[in-house]
């Protein structure tokens, strides 16, 4: 069992405030310290395991990296190994700052690119390269921490409003509910395949002049960062219209009929047709494009209380409009 002992200036840590002061400066005012004695069925233990003990409510992860941020000492001396070894009598002094996980969810000024809004709706063209909500390696500057900034009600929604995803390099158009009743209704229309979404493309090789692809989607079983077509995953159909074709890349409208993570990807991918750029699925660098070539380009949907019909089109970010443009297509019309 390892109890916190109280940290004042009457606890008796013998020249231990000094190292508590500088960990604390180094680490910002978010700090909770907590600090206690080794006791004889801790001896020779872990620091790490220590450290659970000691602080249950995070992750021994986050508390490896902790040592690592220098904000752990033992008997004054800053620890530099989750390995090291305790022994009894030791004081463990742990200098705690919450999880990135847990500091996510925080309004960011940003400069949303908003195609439309009312009191209930709020239509984005999203650039490439920015994430839509906060993940693993990005837990701040994305779409969500910009919509808590934009509209400080969105704090109480689920997912601060947001209702559906693009992939972090696929720009354009996204909806997002202002209010419960908004979010609600959206979240079912999507569920039904109400709200419609058509895409833009640039693949390589020449793709039939029109192509349905049903293949069920999961996680890549051998890569975890990958989805792939799997026989025990979730039905999913994209329509593909080849609106042009020039050397070898084939200018694409594609249709959704379900919102699985990188369908559009893998979908052509799978037929041998990888979006260029697209080094995930297998395509290469082509025309300038340093990200996939897709884009969210149109979005269509019933509004969620008056129920009038919205269409919205946007039109090609400038990446994307010089690729087509270098590959000698026409200009998409769809």
């Amino acid at each position: 069992m390892v109890q916190a002992l109280p940290v004042d200036e009457g606890s008796g840590l013998d020249g231990m405030d000094a190292v508590e002061a500088d960990l604390e400066a180094s680490i910002g005012a978010e700090v909770e310290t907590r600090v206690a004695q080794v006791d004889e069925g801790w001896h020779l233990q872990r620091l790490d395991k220590f450290l659970v003990q000691l602080a249950p409510e995070f992750s021994r992860n986050h508390l490896q990296g902790l040592i690592e941020r220098a904000c752990v000492s033992v008997n004054g001396a800053q620890a530099t190994s989750a390995a090291q070894k305790l022994r009894a009598g030791q004081q463990v002094l742990v200098s705690l700052q919450p999880t990135e996980e847990s500091k996510a969810f925080r309004a960011e000024p940003m400069d949303l690119q908003v195609v439309f809004e009312d009191e209930h709706v709020l239509v984005l063209n999203k650039p490439a390269g920015v994430v839509v909500h906060p993940a693993a390696g990005n837990w701040s500057g994305t779409i969500m921490n910009g919509l808590l900034a934009h509209h400080a009600p969105a704090a109480a929604l689920p997912r601060a409003g947001i209702v559906h995803r693009l992939d972090k390099d696929t720009s354009g158009l996204m909806v997002v509910g202002k209010t419960l009743a908004a979010v609600t209704a959206l979240s079912r229309m999507i569920a039904a395949r109400e709200v419609h979404r058509e895409y833009l493309a640039l693949a390589a090789g020449r793709v039939p002049e029109s192509l349905v692809i049903e293949a069920p989607l999961a996680r890549d079983p051998v890569s975890r960062v990958k989805m792939a077509v799997v026989a025990s995953g979730k039905p999913s159909r994209t329509d593909v219209f080849c609106l042009a074709w020039s050397e070898g890349i084939s200018a694409l409208h594609c249709v959704l009929h379900s919102g699985r993570t990188h369908q559009i990807r893998v979908h052509l991918a799978s037929r041998g047709f990888p979006l260029v750029a697209d080094t995930l699925y297998g395509g290469a660098p082509a025309l300038g494009m340093k990200r996939q070539a897709l884009h969210a380009a149109r979005l269509s949907f019933a509004h969620p209380i008056s129920g009038e019909a919205l269409r919205f089109d946007a039109q090609l970010p400038q990446d994307l409009a010089s690729a087509w443009a270098l590959a000698g297509l026409p200009a998409p019309e769809f």
